[in-house]
């Protein structure tokens, strides 16, 4: 995307915990990736509240990426990018403003680029069990100051990262690390070689019992693959900062 004299504010991520983030974009808009913030134990109390929003990007359907997105759309009356199946159930429920779309496409909303890209996981809602609602994704998001931000959802490490690395060239990649229910540190180490990318923001670690002392084992995973030069951005749940990093 070219940058135009408008366009010349820094991209800002916010995270909120889990795999919650917020991105501004140079020209000031909201985009908000897996709503789950009131009832998110890591999310700050004066962050539950995400304010303005005017996109929402969902991956998939299970509460700690989907919980909140009925109390943000009602207020905000954002719009909310989705893969079709959970994007049709969110309409069934009452919800407007949605754009579907699947694996390997790209829609522009917002000023932003948003494409889908494949995750290695499973997609229901937690609230509705027999509800399929498709496949669980990841997004790559780009910005028109040439940002290219990976998102990739709860997964766990699958060849496919190479094409994303080869076609999509994001600039960081945000990995999921807490094992369980997500692949754990020394997966994401492998994911992140994959990916190619000098940056890794962790994600989804804190909640599950034990995975606090996640990020550090991931440290230790870059480390022992030999990607001791890949800069690790642990970010504390509510801290924002400007991307790509001074």
């Amino acid at each position: 995307m070219e940058q135009t004299p408008a366009t010349r504010n820094a991209v800002q991520i916010t995270y909120l915990g889990q795999s919650t983030f917020t991105f501004t974009t140079p020209e000031s808009k909201t985009v908000l990736i897996d709503p789950w913030t009131y009832g998110n134990p890591l999310c700050p109390d004066e962050r539950k509240d995400v304010g303005a929003v005017d996109l929402i990007l969902v991956t998939h359907g299970h509460h700690d990426h989907l919980g909140d997105i009925f109390a943000v759309a009602e207020e905000r009356s954002p719009r909310i990018a989705t893969i079709v199946e959970l994007g049709k159930w969110l309409g069934s429920k009452g919800l407007t403003n949605i754009q579907t779309m699947n694996i390997g496409g790209i829609v522009h909303l917002e000023g932003v680029e948003v494409t889908m890209t494949p995750a290695a996981h499973s997609s229901s809602v937690d609230e509705d069990p027999f509800a399929y609602v498709g496949l669980a994704a990841g997004f790559v998001v780009g910005f028109s100051d040439g940002s290219r931000i990976y998102h990739a959802g709860d997964t766990a490490a699958f060849s496919g990262m190479r094409l994303i690395h080869e076609i999509h060239r994001p600039d960081v990649a945000m990995l999921p690390i807490g094992d369980h229910h997500t692949m754990g540190p020394l997966e994401a180490a492998a994911a992140t070689r994959l990916l190619g990318v000098g940056r890794v923001i962790p994600m989804h670690y804190g909640v599950t019992p034990g995975s606090r002392r996640a990020p550090a084992a991931f440290r230790d995973a870059l480390d022992s693959l030999g990607l001791d030069a890949v800069e690790m951005i642990e970010m504390t749940p509510g801290q924002r900062i400007p991307w790509p990093p001074a």
